[in-house]
């Protein structure tokens, strides 16, 4: 079976619908058997270009995820779940028919409820924080909860008052307008045929062109 056209397929039924096809409605969709299907998608998760669950379900094609992960987004007139604060704030920029839209969520650490209009042009106003438990290299050993550990938090404090009650190591820490630029041309093409993922090399260059410091990738 044709991985690019299968991951096309995901892809794009979730920008359309903001949810994630199931295998048995992308064999439908593509004319494939259900057995090559579990096999691309495979695939496609072993190269990283999505996650799958046990049961061999869609759980993320990032920046898209097919369950609340602590931010929700909403467009125009679809709503996504956002994988993470990084995903969230990407949504706006690889879906550019979408203008501004609302992502959602509550401080991890005092509850507080937090929205912001992001879109493609700049970034959004506030002085909240998001902070990363996870460095980049270590992102992909467990995915799922290394995007449920990538929060926005009111403040500095929430961030330590979080981290005390939870046991946790600090990780990394940025601004908004720096969250806005990491996200705002990392998952360029992902909609369109011939996506390539970035080697670790233009990965870390790309981390460092939107100001994120040694840390951040692990050096």
């Amino acid at each position: 079976m044709d991985t690019e056209e299968l991951r096309l397929a995901v892809y794009r039924t979730f920008a359309e619908t903001g949810r994630a096809p199931e295998p048995a409605e992308l064999a439908v969709q593509l004319g494939a058997d259900a057995t090559a299907v579990a096999a691309g998608l495979q695939e496609l998760a072993q190269a990283r270009h999505l996650a799958l669950g046990d049961q061999g379900q869609i759980v993320m094609a990032h920046p898209f995820s097919a369950g609340p992960l602590g931010f929700s987004v909403m467009g125009n007139r679809t709503l996504w779940w956002g994988g993470c604060a990084w995903d969230s704030f990407a949504l706006p920029h690889l879906l550019a028919d979408q203008g501004e839209v609302l992502v959602a969520t509550r401080c991890p650490a005092c509850g507080k409820p937090l929205a912001w209009n992001v879109g493609s042009r700049r970034p959004p106003d506030g002085t909240q924080v998001a902070h990363f438990l996870v460095p980049a290299p270590r992102m992909w050993d467990d995915v799922v909860h290394t995007c449920r550990n990538q929060r926005l938090f009111c403040a500095e404090d929430c961030v330590a008052s979080w981290l005390a009650a939870t046991g946790s190591a600090r990780g990394y820490v940025m601004d908004l307008g720096t969250l806005w630029r990491l996200a705002a041309h990392w998952y360029d093409g992902r909609l369109e045929p011939g996506y390539v993922r970035r080697e670790p090399s233009q990965a870390a260059e790309y981390l460092r062109s939107v100001g994120l410091s040694g840390p951040f990738w692990g050096l």
